[in-house]
Parts: structure tokens; sequence; C-alpha cells
């Protein structure tokens, strides 16, 4: 489809110095840069309206459907300021798929591959100043869509919906700078994130409106993040948090492995789990999925067999697993720290990404 984008740049824009600071140091999410992109869809008129603006609020009826029945769903993704000075995207094309998908999931409109990018190049060309130069900080994106239709009926999906999206400087989401800590996790048996045929395989703001008591019931163990397991024998292990697991097994004098869950429907594919099966064996490490359970995570970090986790995503790139606890004890990865091979790949990815080392992929979408 054709779509043209209406320009509105902001009359009032955060003042240099102030940006500056805030670049300075920007946290995750916290702030948001001067414009947005939105779009509306209807039933009559499909996708339309399509402008960038100025970064601001939404009016919108208490009655509005995305309030009382959830419809909605987002993506997260980055722009990198790269060393030659050049701002670019990281495969934007696999987000919009996954954008989409998750848009089937929840009964909503696709949006063509072509506007989806197109709206995330025309924000971040505008509002290039913010993305930020220090070793480490990205442009944090986050395109969505709500239901807008006024009404409490339940019989359908909504006739309406609005797509935006905002831009928010970031820093490392755990912190650690060029070395990231190690994080303690939480084997979380009171709650599952999502069971077969439900929507564990989309990004929809339920799966963690759902998770935080979990969340917080690892945060009062001492612990960093929840790793959840399967909902119906609570034994697999599936995601840590909102990011895709790896485990790593390095035999004596041996070719290093990297095993993840296998995408069963109730786990996101995440954009950097697959770039990581991707780079993985050009690194001449075996990579692949499968399943393990929390007794054969236990038993092969007693036994040497299992020598490194990491979760991954986005927001994090790569967070080292130090310690494991849960209702019946816990363990160590190794010595508790980041694992050598947990470190060749973050140091290959961010390569990349930040154009320190070639794109072998053709994974780089440069935008200015």
């Amino acid at each position: 489809m054709t779509l043209d984008f209406d320009i509105f740049p902001a009359r009032e824009t955060v003042p240099a110095g102030r940006r500056e600071a805030i670049l300075a140091d920007p946290g995750f999410g916290a702030h948001f840069t001067d414009h947005m992109v939105t779009m509306r869809w209807s039933e009559e008129a499909g996708w339309h309206d399509a402008r960038l603006e100025a970064y601001g609020s939404f009016t919108l009826d208490p009655a509005t459907s995305v309030f009382h029945y959830g419809q909605e769903l987002f993506e997260g993704m980055k722009a990198y300021r790269q060393d030659s000075g050049a701002i670019v995207l990281f495969r934007p094309e696999v987000n919009a798929a996954r954008f989409n998908s998750s848009a089937r999931r929840m009964a909503m409109p696709e949006v063509p591959e072509d506007v989806f990018v197109r709206a995330l190049e025309l924000l971040v060309s505008e509002d290039r100043d913010w993305v930020p130069t220090t070793p480490g900080t990205s442009l944090y994106l986050r395109p969505f869509m709500i239901a807008t239709q006024r009404g409490l009926g339940f019989s359908k999906p909504s006739t309406d919906y609005l797509f935006c999206v905002i831009a928010s400087p970031a820093a490392a989401y755990f912190g650690g700078g060029e070395k990231p800590r190690a994080l303690t996790v939480w084997l979380s048996e009171n709650y599952s994130r999502a069971a077969p045929g439900g929507t564990g395989f989309v990004k929809v703001g339920g799966n963690y409106g759902g998770a935080l008591a979990a969340s917080r019931e690892a945060l009062e163990k001492g612990c960093d993040q929840v790793v959840w397991l399967d909902a119906v024998e609570h034994t697999w292990v599936e995601e840590m948090g909102g990011m895709n697991l790896f485990f790593v097994h390095t035999p004596p004098g041996g070719r290093a492995r990297i095993m993840t869950p296998e995408l069963t429907g109730t786990l996101l594919p995440g954009v950097t789990r697959d770039s990581l099966l991707k780079l993985a064996p050009t690194l001449g490490i075996d990579a692949g999925e499968g399943r393990i359970s929390t007794a054969e995570w236990r038993e092969q970090c007693a036994s040497g067999e299992l020598t490194e986790a990491f979760a991954c995503g986005t927001a994090a790139v790569m967070a080292p697993v130090g310690r494991v606890r849960g209702e019946s004890g816990g363990w160590a990865m190794g010595n508790g720290e980041p694992g050598p091979v947990t470190m060749r790949l973050r140091e290959e990815l961010l390569g990349i990404q930040y154009g320190r080392l070639p794109d072998p992929f053709g994974w780089i979408h440069k935008v200015c």
C-alpha cells in the first residue's frame, strides 16, 4: 500500500543543554524525544492520517476498548549511532513481522512492513540528536497499537485502532557498561507466564502485567529476575522475565555449544535470540534449540557440563546468569561471573550493531 506521512514538527523542543544532560545519564525508558509517529485504522478507511508530530498525550474516552479488554500490542527495538556517525536500525523487518504476528493473534489489523519501517525512519531521522553517543547506549523505539473503539460490548474486535511509535534514549538495562554484571534469578513455581494456545509468543501487555506478581516475588527473594517454567508441569525452563534464555556447554578441549528452549507457542521468538542462533556458528560455536528441566540445569552445573547461562533481548542485549535460586535451594553458574562464550557472543553482536565489525548478514538498516 502507499501511505504518505504528514510532517508537523514540534513548536517547542527540549533545549539542547537539557537534552545533553539527559543523554549523559538516560537510564531506561525515563525520558522521551520531541516527536512521535501516529496513524489510525478504521474498517471504512483502512490505515490513514499518518503523521509525525510533537510528542504528547492522547485523549481517550473512558469506555475505549483497550482499557477494558486489553486489545493492544507493542514491539521493542533500537536505533544505534555507529562509530562512523551513521544512525542505523537492527533488523527492523523482523520486528515488523513479529508485530504483525502479534496483530493476527490479537485480531488487529496488520501494518505493511514498508509503512512500519518508514514510521521508524521518520522518527529516528527527525530526532537524531537524541541518539546518544556514549558506548553501550542507544535510542530505544517502542511501536505499539491500541484498540480505540468506544463502547463496552464484547462480541467482536474493535473497529478502530491507533498505531504509534515513541522513542527513549537508553543506557544498558541492567547497568554494568562494557562488562554486564551477572544476575541472580528466581525459579517461579507458583505462577505461570503462558499456556499452550495463549498469547505467550506475542508481545502484548497482558503477558507483562500478569508477570508482575512473580517479578515482585523474585525481588523479595533477593533476585533480579524471574525464570518462567512451563505451565503444565512446572518443570521445563522457558524464559527469563521478558527475555529468552541460552545455556552454554563447553566440554574440556571441545567445541562450545549454545542451546535455547525451543519455540512451543508459549515463549517469545526474540530477535536477539534468532540473531545469536545465526551468529554463533560463524564463530565456531554450535547452536541449537531444545529442552532443559530445572533438575537438568542443576545437575549439569554440578557436573561441569553446563558452564554458562545468559538471557538475551533488545533492552538488555545479553545478561549473564550468575546464580539460580528456588524454593528447593539454589546453585551457581560456574564462578558466578560472566563466562567467555557469553562475552564473546555479546562483543560480536554489539560490534555489528555499532559498526565496529562487519555485518555479514545484512542486518543493519541505515537511517541517516
